[in-house]
């Protein structure tokens, strides 16, 4: 199981950081990971979230990261695919592998913004189709001329310039939250990305009808080129070689992202169709995060691994047994010192990394 770094570029009142010391800092820390030996460090895109998350041009941010690193592999985590010209998604995604190296992993996502929607003119019922449109162009663009015309967009005969280093593209990602995501993701050879709100109970069923998906469409052989049958899992952690110190800080950090992070997530939480049982249980656990975050709940629901080095080491090992691929790691969600996160991943980089 791979270990990477999550990252909302998050700008907390209670801390003193404003934005130009985040993304300094950030840069810094991602800059010590690639010689720590993390394997990708992974940004979102958000908008109209202040304090939450000041991600709002993540390929930008990873341009700048890829001229300060040589190994790390790069993480867009993920572009809101209905908010965004495929075109544009496809020239800028090749662009930062060009400028990486080859470094780029490839996220996408319908998003769950209403806000981020009415902003950029996006609709709701055409985000599934607008996400496959956005897939196609990506997929059809790394070999050659786009043959086929979109419902959205008539890019028949563009040629997307420049063309990615890696072949056929990027390894693709899904950010998936309900099942039929989950099962698209399978189906089109997308990885799966997981959370960071979605609690363990699910993601286990999640990762069990992915799994499922994914033999039945491709095979149980090795994947074809360009398949990513890779399941990935975004949560807090905190790890310190003291336990009470962890917990101690990361109670105050994880409360403050989680209870954000619900804010953000409202919209998505109460519009869920209440005919599935599924979604009547995920309604259930919202109401009660909103009354009462804390961090043995987040525990409890397999948001957050905190403690030390033994204790994060028991968790990690049992997400590798569930089928969990790479974990991507935000460690203090944003809301504790650099000096902090700095030390908790040189600690993780001794005892919990994959050893060469």
């Amino acid at each position: 199981m791979q270990i990477d770094l999550f990252y909302e570029l998050a700008v907390p009142p209670a801390r003193a950081a404003g934005e130009a010391e985040v993304y300094r800092e950030t840069l810094e820390e991602i800059a010590l990971a690639d010689t720590l030996g993390f394997g990708c460090a992974w940004l979102v895109e958000h908008h109209l979230a202040p304090g939450y998350s000041h991600a709002t041009a993540p390929d930008l941010f990873l341009a700048a990261v890829s001229q300060r690193t040589s190994r790390i592999r790069l993480g867009h985590a993920v572009v809101v695919a209905p908010c965004h010209h495929p075109l544009r998604v496809a020239e800028r995604a090749a662009t930062l592998d060009v400028l990486s190296g080859g470094r780029l992993e490839l996220g996408l996502g319908r998003g769950f913004s209403a806000a981020e929607y009415a902003i950029f003119g996006a609709r709701p019922e055409e985000s599934r189709a607008r996400l496959a449109e956005g897939l196609a162009v990506l997929r059809a663009a790394a070999v050659g001329p786009i043959a086929e015309r979109g419902p959205f967009h008539d890019l028949g005969g563009v040629s997307v310039l420049p063309r990615p280093l890696q072949r056929p593209h990027p390894p693709l990602w899904l950010a998936a939250i309900s099942p039929e995501s989950v099962a698209w993701a399978a189906e089109q050879g997308l990885g799966l990305l997981a959370g960071p709100f979605k609690p363990w109970f699910m993601i286990r069923q999640d990762i069990a009808r992915y799994r499922r998906t994914f033999r039945v469409a491709h095979g149980t052989g090795p994947p074809a080129e360009g398949r990513n049958p890779r399941v990935a899992l975004a949560l807090g952690v905190l790890c310190l070689e003291d336990a009470a110190e962890a917990r101690r800080l990361g109670a105050e950090a994880f409360t403050w992202f989680y209870r954000r992070l619900i804010e953000e997530a409202r919209p998505v939480l109460r519009g869920m169709q209440a005919s599935y049982e599924y979604y009547h249980r995920f309604r259930r656990l919202a109401g009660l995060l909103e009354r009462a975050v804390s961090l043995p709940m987040l525990e409890r629901l397999g948001l957050v691994v905190v403690g030390d080095p033994a204790g994060c080491a028991r968790r990690f090992a049992a997400f590798r047994r569930a089928g969990i691929d790479r974990l991507l790691c935000a460690i203090g969600a944003g809301a504790l010192p650099s000096a902090v996160v700095r030390r908790s991943m040189a600690l993780m980089a001794r005892h919990l990394l994959p050893q060469p």
